[in-house]
């Protein structure tokens, strides 16, 4: 491919550029360049969020480049404060260091191994001195840190931000000196820190790296950007039922806002299907199918219809549950089985015909069940045990 090719397809679906012109030379040299991604390992897994741009990586590395994946070990005993309006809690090192390790498991389901460098920041930041970081920190303004919105708005409004939040930016650029980036990679919310990395390079002599910044992908909550923390995340190593009931439990505006993201990669079709229900289906089993093959894909959707399509559920896959005793009072086994985290949740369930066995709804919060083999407890939409007796 040319250059003006290149930079074609490794522009479609981003943000912004930082900057096209510069990418383009560094596309033309014909050097191997060093593309950065990096991931602060503050929970244990890789979702479909962090999937939107190591796509993007990956595209680089079937070019014939190298990609970069920086485990911030170090960065995430800060904690980013990116969109934050509080300080985040520090994690301790084994914390940190579990995390990390199912991150470097898990990038390899997208990516080439033959051409990814994994780096830890602990590798330089470990042996910084107090010195060096005074000299760091002389590399930045405070003016410079607080153009950060988030800074900015945490400041008007007086609540607090520490120094060492201020330091965070900083080390992030200092990732892109240490392994010498060509380009590095982010979301809409990184822009100012990939930045920094730029400024830095240049006040070491390095040439600047080029930021390509991606969209970030709503969780499955439909507001709040996809966050373990915020548990609207669909994982990359969540099982396939899961995986596709997750999907399947987002709106249709959530649903289109993913299928124009994730189409291209998850080889969703074009135009997609009138009906907004098929097309969920079919997103939904796409990514299955990415993660665990066609066959757990199409197993997926037969048994998701089956549960919530054609209200059969004698052959579906249903997690069982043996019941301390029978009869047992209804609202003491919607505790037992996890259903509810409360009698005051069970009895609102029963109250608003949420709660049925074998397909007949449950009316009476006082009611004694006598448990049979294979009774079907259904709570709300998506919960679903076989009883044992």
């Amino acid at each position: 491919m040319s250059p003006d090719q290149q930079l074609e397809l490794l522009t479609q679906g981003t943000n912004q550029v930082h900057s096209r012109d510069e990418l383009r030379a560094k596309l033309a040299s014909g050097r191997t360049l060093r593309i950065k991604l990096g991931f602060d390992p503050s929970s244990p897994d890789l979702h479909l969020g962090h999937a939107l741009v190591l796509d993007k990586v990956r595209q680089f590395q079937d070019l014939g480049h190298t990609a970069v994946i920086i485990v911030g070990d170090t960065t995430a005993s800060i904690g980013d404060p990116t969109g934050r309006s509080k300080t985040r809690p520090p994690l301790d090192r084994e914390t940190i260091t579990a995390n990390a390790k199912t991150y470097t498991d898990q990038v390899f389901r997208i990516l080439d191994p033959a051409r990814t460098e994994i780096r830890r920041n602990s590798e330089w930041f470990d042996r910084f001195t107090y010195a060096d970081v005074l000299k760091l920190n002389a590399q930045i303004s405070v003016a410079r840190l607080l153009e950060r919105d988030d800074f900015q708005k945490r400041y008007r409004e007086g609540i607090s931000i520490t120094l060492t939040e201020f330091q965070y930016p900083l080390m992030q650029g200092w990732d892109s000196v240490m392994v010498k980036s060509d380009v590095e990679l982010g979301g809409n919310d990184q822009l100012f820190n990939n930045l920094v990395g730029r400024d830095l390079q240049r006040s070491q002599g390095q040439e600047a790296q080029a930021v390509i910044i991606m969209p970030i992908l709503t969780g499955t909550d439909g507001v709040e950007k996809m966050s373990k923390s915020l548990g609207n995340t669909v994982g990359l190593t969540d099982a396939p039922g899961d995986m596709f009931g997750k999907v399947m439990s987002i709106s249709d505006e959530t649903m289109a806002n993913w299928w124009t993201l994730l189409g291209p990669a998850y080889a969703l079709p074009d135009p997609a299907p009138d009906h907004p229900m098929e097309r969920k289906k079919q997103l939904a089993a796409a990514v299955v199918r990415r993660y665990h093959g066609a066959e757990a894909a199409a197993a997926a959707r037969a048994d998701f219809e089956q549960k919530f399509s054609k209200k059969d559920l004698s052959t579906a896959d249903i997690p069982d549950f043996q019941p301390s005793t029978s009869p047992i009072w209804i609202v003491k086994l919607l505790q037992d089985c996890g259903a509810v985290t409360s009698g005051g949740e069970a009895r609102r369930l029963i109250a608003q015909g949420g709660v049925k066995l074998d397909g007949e709804r449950v009316s009476d919060d006082k009611a004694q069940i006598s448990i049979t083999d294979g009774m079907i407890l259904q709570s709300g939409k998506k919960f679903f045990r076989r009883l044992k007796a």
